[in-house]
């Protein structure tokens, strides 16, 4: 108990420090967007009329991931969807349960869909060498690389990246927002962030900005010189797009070098808000279509977030890639090997302690990719009555901060990274 109502202790400062940009992004006020913004008037889950888009809240989610499931949902109805209704759409590999369907739709008003995955998005392409397969899966046991071996994973990798968006029952949908198990969201947001999305004409909203592993992608970078190569007409051009995040070597020379010229900086897609428009681009598809023959999702640890990534610094205007940085409040993700937190926003309220807690700069790209985007920002509202957590939720916050105050002294070379909120004295930290 001691231990949990501690305060963090102080986090090392960032070794680099950028003469060009005179404060941290993390640590900038967060208020919510100019301009027009849809309020919850007119939402009703009832009301055939209401302004709602062609969006949906997707995940994809085991069974026996209900418990994980309803803690999300729960949280995100509560700190919005409650007021916009929009529908949730779940996915999976195997049929959903009973169980599964009565315990998520008793979480909210709007719809929600239970959509089986076609075998043929799911199932391992015939050009893969199911042998290789076995052998790379070896090498990345070998070298510690987390569910390197996992068959299902590589997977899931592979669907988010280029299939989830060919499913029928997304068909007439345009945007949406991705919520796993076990996250959690703290801050209230008033406003619907689809119809923001369209009506400033983003393409994808972000949160977190990290680093990847490079041994899990080591061709990834060559594979994508080889397309452009073969494809320039796709490449915007580098006056507007964010290629120069991608081939950032001055941060992590060493990431650079080992990923063959990528930087391998990365948003984290367990949260993203997206229009589907650009993963359905000719564009996209033949990126996807060419890193699919390649093999990589299998042979390697390809991710969806460094392939989304690629593809968005490559092929859109960087001016579309909107930092989300005031509204997703939280992940819980821990390991027995690592465990650590990221905030990404504070008020300026909180005192010197909440920024020395913000300080995450060794495991963060977001400097390289703000200076690309400029700071365009959703934004935040008190989640607790009175900006005062409850006690239980003090108690989680403040774990989750002294876990974010231990170094990683784990045998691997890359780390997980959740986002919670925090308390500084009666202040209350929205983190992003």
């Amino acid at each position: 108990m001691f231990q949990l109502l501690k305060k963090p202790p102080p986090l090392p400062e960032p070794r680099v420090v950028y003469p060009d940009m005179k404060t941290d992004p993390n640590l900038e006020e967060t208020h919510e967007p100019a301009g027009k913004l849809w309020r919850a008037d007119e939402y009703a889950a009832d009301n055939p009329n209401a302004p709602r888009i062609n969006a949906t809240i997707l995940s994809l989610v085991r069974n026996e991931e209900v418990e994980g499931m309803v803690g999300s949902m729960r949280d995100l109805e509560r700190t919005w969807n409650h007021k916009f209704n929009y529908p949730w759409t779940f996915f999976n590999d195997v049929p959903f349960t009973e169980e599964f369907k009565t315990r998520t739709q008793a979480e909210t008003k709007a719809k929600c869909r239970y959509e089986l995955i076609p075998k043929e998005h799911w199932a391992v392409p015939s050009w893969i060498n199911y042998d290789l397969v076995k052998e790379s899966g070896k090498m990345l046991q070998e070298q510690k690389i987390q569910y390197g071996a996992m068959l299902s994973y590589h997977q899931m990798c592979r669907w988010n990246s280029g299939m989830f968006y060919h499913h029928p029952a997304l068909k007439n949908v345009r945007y949406y927002w991705r919520v796993e198990p076990k996250v959690h969201f703290f801050c209230d947001v008033d406003y619907d962030v689809f119809r923001y999305m369209q009506d400033h004409n983003k393409t994808y909203g972000f949160t977190i900005n990290l680093y990847d592993d490079p041994k899990t992608i080591t061709t990834l970078w060559p594979e994508t010189l080889r397309f452009t190569e073969a494809h320039p007409e796709h490449l915007k051009n580098d006056s507007v797009n964010a290629r120069a995040w991608l081939e950032d070597k001055e941060r992590r020379p060493d990431h650079n070098k080992k990923a063959n010229g990528y930087s391998t900086c990365h948003f984290w897609s367990n949260f993203e808000i997206a229009d589907m428009e650009f993963w359905r681009s000719k564009a996209y598809e033949d990126y996807f279509n060419h890193l699919d023959r390649a093999g990589g999702f299998f042979y390697e640890r390809w991710g969806d977030a460094p392939v989304h990534s690629i593809a968005l610094g490559l092929f859109e205007d960087a001016s579309k890639i909107h930092w989300g940085g005031g509204f997703f409040a939280g992940s819980e993700i821990s390991d027995t090997n690592t465990s650590l937190t990221s905030i990404a926003r504070i008020r300026p309220s909180a005192g010197d302690a909440g920024r020395v807690f913000l300080r995450m700069e060794r495991i963060s790209c977001i400097r390289r990719i703000v200076g690309r985007i400029g700071l365009s920002l959703w934004g935040w509202d008190d989640g607790v009555e009175g900006g005062r957590l409850s006690l239980r939720e003090e108690i989680y916050a403040r774990w989750m901060g002294w876990i974010a105050g231990r170094e990683d002294k784990g045998k691997r070379g890359w780390m997980y990274t959740g986002i919670v909120s925090y308390t500084v004295g009666s202040t209350w930290v929205c983190a992003a």
